[in-house]
């Protein structure tokens, strides 16, 4: 993926995840047990897949969030997206999600989709502002604690 640095209203920086990153991503899914907790070892993985978009904010060169996506075909998911505790609410995850569906739009991908745990009301909601809505729910999806998740969708292009 060629994705170019971009900046958001705060001082974050977007940029490729690399697999140097993938320590501090699985510290930050650490701190954030609402999201899909993978491995070092899983990000690492992960970013040898074919039609895998993957990316980090970063400020003064520490990473503060990720979010990871696949696309196949002219679908695409977005399978995990974090930052940390302290930087959330300030535009990084908005900033995160909106540079992935950028890079997709440029694939030329039609659809996104993810899955929110369905206690998660905040995600759900910081999803519905950026234009997905619910679409579906997966039973036991989820694990530890075994949870349903909704599933969301959003329509690119026209």
């Amino acid at each position: 993926m060629a994705a170019k640095p971009k900046r958001n209203s705060m001082v974050a920086t977007i940029r490729a995840f690399g697999e140097a990153h993938a320590a501090t991503a699985a510290e930050i899914l650490r701190g954030s047990p609402e999201a899909a907790q993978w491995t070092e070892l899983g990000f690492r993985e992960l970013l040898g897949w074919r039609g895998m978009l993957a990316l980090v904010s970063e400020e003064d060169g520490k990473v503060n969030g990720f979010i990871i996506g696949r696309q196949a075909a002219e679908e695409a998911e977005i399978l995990n997206l974090a930052v940390i505790p302290a930087k959330r609410r300030r535009g990084e995850g908005g900033a995160l999600l909106e540079a992935a569906l950028d890079e997709f739009r440029a694939r030329p991908v039609s659809r996104v989709f993810l899955e929110v745990r369905e206690s998660n009301e905040g995600a759900m909601a910081f999803y519905a502002r950026h234009g997905f809505s619910k679409s579906g729910r997966r039973l036991g999806y989820y694990h530890d604690p075994e949870e349903a998740a909704i599933v969301m969708e959003l329509k690119l292009g026209g």
